[in-house]
């Protein structure tokens, strides 16, 4: 017999309402019950995040930091590389390892096809077309591309329409008759050793100071002078050990 006033378990389940005894959505049983993570002013100031940032490695500056090449936009960029195929060849393995997909437009097919057969892990990331024949890639936000053009001294207008989430990229052996129009379009220019008179052509075009140009004829075969209108500094190009296996050590000349 209960005892007056407490109902039996049977009689308090029956007063539950329906509607609070059926599971809530989104909510199981509780679990215990902890205080807040809080923090007070104070306390936060003293937090940091490493943050850094997000692009293509090019090298180490001369403080010994990374130096990344924030190549993919919600604009097109373009590029404009005066050195050797090795590191245009670098920057697309090393584009290719941040997700983005690489399309080559090249007159010496027969350079860029051993790479573009290696690179992803058997994934086609890299594709490789003749001169003129490049399609469109569609570039996206989650897919974006880097198109390089090694089309040599002269290279031809690209018929690619500009988009957004895409750079390109050209390579010049050596400055042409169309390099100081390239270099006014481009958004980066990316500088090997050049000849004391390329140095000249370039210290006009791109207002170089003249310690930069006096250096532009001594610069070894990893050291590269990377420049945007505003911010320029020379950065060294470490090839990691898989790349000097793909592609050999660093080099102005092919």
């Amino acid at each position: 017999m209960p005892r007056q006033g407490v109902r039996p378990a049977g009689d308090q389940e029956q007063a539950v309402p329906a509607q609070r005894r059926k599971a809530m959505p989104g909510f199981g049983l509780r679990g215990p019950r902890r205080d807040r993570h809080g923090l007070s002013a104070t306390q936060l100031e003293t937090m940091s995040l490493p943050l850094g940032d997000d692009g293509v490695v090019a090298g180490i500056d001369e403080a010994g930091n990374p130096a990344v090449l924030g190549f993919f936009r919600p604009a097109q960029l373009d590029v404009v590389v005066i050195g050797s195929v090795w590191t245009a060849q670098v920057l697309a393995l090393r584009a290719v390892g941040t997700g983005a997909r690489v399309a080559v437009e090249s007159a010496r097919p027969q350079v860029w096809t051993p790479l573009a057969q290696q690179a992803g892990g058997g994934q086609q990331c890299m594709t490789v077309h003749d001169v003129r024949e490049l399609p469109s890639q569609g570039p996206t936000v989650s897919s974006p591309v880097l198109v390089v053009r090694d089309c040599g001294t002269y290279p031809p207008r690209s018929r690619l329409a500009k988009a957004p989430w895409q750079a390109v990229l050209t390579l010049l052996p050596f400055l042409g008759p169309q390099a100081p129009r390239l270099l006014g379009e481009a958004g980066l220019v990316g500088i090997q050793r050049v000849s004391p008179q390329e140095a000249e052509v370039l210290a006009r075009v791109l207002r170089l100071t003249r310690e930069e140009t006096a250096a532009l004829p001594a610069l070894g075969d990893g050291v590269m002078l990377w420049g945007t209108p505003q911010h320029r500094q020379f950065v060294l190009l470490q090839p990691t050990d898989a790349e000097v296996g793909l592609l050999g050590e660093a080099r102005r000349i092919d």
